[in-house]
């Protein structure tokens, strides 16, 4: 069976939207910074994709004629395709100094910030507290 103009378009549409997004779209090429710390860019990619037409047959008057003289077997076809992407950096995640940290690139890095910091504090917390008990309990030996 011949294939329909509409599978060819869609085709060309499906292998340039390949093209353009791969792999190192969404997860960019490692850069090595001089102290040994990978970053790696991350972004979100949105794809949108449309591909329509229609057949229209050819009347006498348009000359639609076969080489035989006779009526047109093939009616006529229009159409058309069309791709749209969107690419938006998130952050940057960085691998370095025993640690992976993600750097968000929109405003909330306050928050991020704290969110990350978080367990630090907690451990130095933890640290001060069983120092206040160790130093009672030399304090009630002593006594």
């Amino acid at each position: 069976m011949e294939q329909h103009p509409i599978e060819g378009l869609m085709k060309t549409a499906m292998e340039s939207i390949k093209e353009m997004v791969d792999v190192n779209t969404v997860v960019g090429e490692p850069v090595e910074t001089p102290d040994g710390s990978v970053i790696i860019p991350i972004s979100r990619v949105a794809c949108g994709f449309g591909a329509g037409g229609g057949e229209f047959e050819i009347s006498e008057a348009g000359g639609g004629k076969d080489q035989q003289g006779g009526e047109s077997q093939v009616p006529a076809f229009g159409g058309g395709s069309g791709a749209g992407m969107s690419v938006k950096p998130v952050g940057f995640l960085v691998a370095g100094n025993g640690q992976v940290r993600l750097l968000p690139v929109d405003g909330n890095a306050l928050l991020d910030r704290l969110i990350d910091m978080a367990p630090q504090v907690l451990n130095q917390i933890q640290g001060m507290l069983e120092k206040r008990g160790e130093k009672k309990i030399n304090k009630n030996e002593l006594t």
